[in-house]
């Protein structure tokens, strides 16, 4: 007689192989695990406290210039503070109404950035399919970048301090000029922007230079 398999003589290997099986792909399928395969990263734009408090300075100077200007036109004081009354028209009220003209149109443009979050996207970095999308947002439309991972030579860390500050990551790519990685006009923590480009450079495979 032949001796039979360890499969057909352990009743409890086929149900320990399906649970097992079971697990496997529940675990496959489970959206919370993370995927350690790509890697996402969010590029805040525009729409920062620092760029609010800004416009709503720019408005209010500019509602200002106005309202001082209407008030020395009028010769009443629309005001609650001040005689702008007082003001002669020509030149010092014409001044201030040109001055307010600037800066509500100045605002205005500020107020538009804003709402349409110019600067925001994200960078995605996908191993299994070996490319990397690099997505902004701009005035009329969203600008798309893909580039093959096998191209990204290094992870840059750009440092410059002095009266135009700039701390930013970049991506050294062979054949094409660096690429931004991070937000631009507010210059990032630097112990942040050494933990995200460490982060990337070991997801990559590629150097960290500048560090």
């Amino acid at each position: 007689m032949a001796p039979s398999s360890p499969a057909s003589g352990d009743p409890s290997s086929a149900p320990q192989a399906g649970i097992l099986g079971a697990a496997a792909a529940s675990a496959a399928l489970d959206p919370s695990r993370p995927d350690t395969e790509v890697l996402e990263q969010a590029v805040v734009g525009s729409r920062r406290l620092s760029n609010l408090l800004v416009a709503s300075a720019v408005t209010i100077g500019g509602i200002g210039f106005l309202l001082t200007s209407a008030s020395s036109r009028l010769g009443r004081n629309l005001l609650p503070i001040g005689q702008a009354a007082d003001l002669t028209w020509v030149p010092q009220g014409l001044v201030m109404g040109l001055y307010g003209v600037a800066a509500v149109l100045l605002a205005s443009y500020l107020w538009s950035v804003i709402a349409i979050d110019v600067g925001a996207g994200r960078n995605r970095f996908d191993r299994r399919a070996g490319q990397a999308q690099i997505s902004r947002r701009g005035f009329r439309q969203t600008i798309e970048v893909a580039i093959p991972l096998r191209e990204i030579q290094a992870v840059k860390v750009e440092v410059r301090d002095g009266l135009s500050p700039q701390r930013r990551l970049a991506l050294r790519v062979q054949g094409r000029r660096d690429l931004p990685l991070t937000r631009v006009g507010e210059p990032m923590p630097l112990a942040e922007l050494e933990r995200g480009g460490a982060e990337l450079a070991r997801f990559l495979g590629v150097p960290l230079e500048g560090v």
